[in-house]
């Protein structure tokens, strides 16, 4: 249940494994909750502790073998992510952050003021007291990539069922028969719910405890401009001063832009003109040649959180057949989830990356 990217990832892979009949059910529209609303950065940059970034560092690469077996433009946008600091104390923390990911084998490297311009000369970054580049860094189209996979299991004879809300499941023996709709009801031999923010409510109708933190965010977009970033895929830039948070600005296939502000575990529920409009200037302080570009609000996205912040992935012991897809960093682990979860639930194995990820750890209900 669901078609973000988690849910569209897996309706796909389980599409391909003979003798499966796959029926995604979305209460609204694919990709229009917090997939539609995410800055969509795959990265293993901030992902802490050295577990977790594996977890994200693996399903990263993942995404180029992604992308050769879906043979088509599925919204990927290839560079890297560059950031640079003018705070000594931040700088500080870059450099040891860079060491830091490169013991771990992440491919990145300090970068200089010159190489930040010889990459992206309509940049105008101010003084540079540190900066980086994460090379394996990308960004997804997510309407692109959500597209792609639905259609791809609809070649394979999976059933897409939009705008159908599940009220409720039929459970007989410990085990969900049939899933309540608006549309009527579903039976079925697995229920796998990869539904963001609306997976607690959905696991509680089956007595299953699945907690989250509340996580407001608001990634404005701008109208069509002229090409900003002619090497990087992503860029973090400083504060200005220290009132504001850092910036991160991508641009996608058409022109537009896509900016936010701070971490993107941060809380922010200003939608408003205003709010856009002054983040698209702190933006143009850096790229002035966005100067013509329009401020266009979006309202506040709510994203998927478990409640201690790591995935949620796995059957659960209270429901056999009920199989729980919950994170945070959805874009960057959608490969990985959807090709493992995959075989967990059609080869009946556990996969050992995910042993630390398991439903339980919260209560059984």
């Amino acid at each position: 249940m669901g078609a973000g990217i988690i849910g569209a990832t897996l309706a796909y892979h389980l599409s391909q494994r003979d003798g499966f009949d796959v029926t995604l059910l979305e209460r609204d529209i694919p990709g229009s909750g917090a997939s539609g609303h995410s800055f969509a950065w795959a990265n293993a940059f901030g992902k802490d502790p050295r577990e977790y970034h594996t977890l994200n560092r693996r399903s990263l690469d993942m995404w180029y073998r992604l992308a050769h077996q879906l043979d088509t433009d599925i919204g990927i946008h290839y560079g890297g992510e560059m950031r640079w600091e003018n705070d000594p104390q931040r700088a500080r923390q870059l450099r040891e952050r860079i060491q830091q990911l490169q013991a771990w084998g992440y491919p990145c490297r300090l970068i200089t003021r010159d190489e930040i311009l010889a990459l992206e000369p309509h940049l105008s970054p101010g003084p540079v007291l540190a900066a980086s580049l994460s090379e394996a860094d990308i960004h997804i189209e997510t309407d692109v990539f959500i597209d792609v996979c639905l259609r791809r299991a609809r070649e394979a004879e999976a059933i897409v069922y939009a705008q159908t809300s599940v009220t409720g499941f039929v459970i007989r023996d410990n085990n969900i028969a049939a899933v309540k709709t608006t549309n009527g009801e579903f039976s079925c031999d697995v229920v796998v719910l990869a539904s963001g923010v609306q997976t607690t409510e959905l696991a509680s109708l089956a007595r299953v405890h699945i907690p989250q933190q509340r996580s407001p965010g608001i990634v404005i977009k701008t109208t069509p401009c002229a090409e900003v970033l002619h090497n990087v895929a992503i860029i973090h830039a400083p504060s200005k001063d220290e009132k504001h948070q850092h910036l991160h600005l991508r641009q996608l296939s058409d022109g537009s832009l896509r900016i936010g502000q701070g971490t993107q575990e941060g809380i922010n529920r200003d939608d408003s003109q205003q709010h856009a409009d002054a983040l698209l200037d702190r933006a143009r302080a850096y790229l002035p040649v966005i100067a013509d570009a329009k401020a266009i609000p979006t309202p506040v996205g709510y994203r998927p959180m478990p409640l201690d912040g790591f995935p949620v992935l796995g059957f659960t012991e209270a429901v056999p057949n009920l199989y729980i897809t919950l994170m945070h960093s959805g874009v960057t682990l959608a490969p990985l989830v959807g090709e493992m979860a995959t075989i967990e639930i059609a080869d009946d194995v556990q996969v050992d990356w995910f042993a630390s990820y398991r439903p339980e750890r919260f209560g059984a209900s």
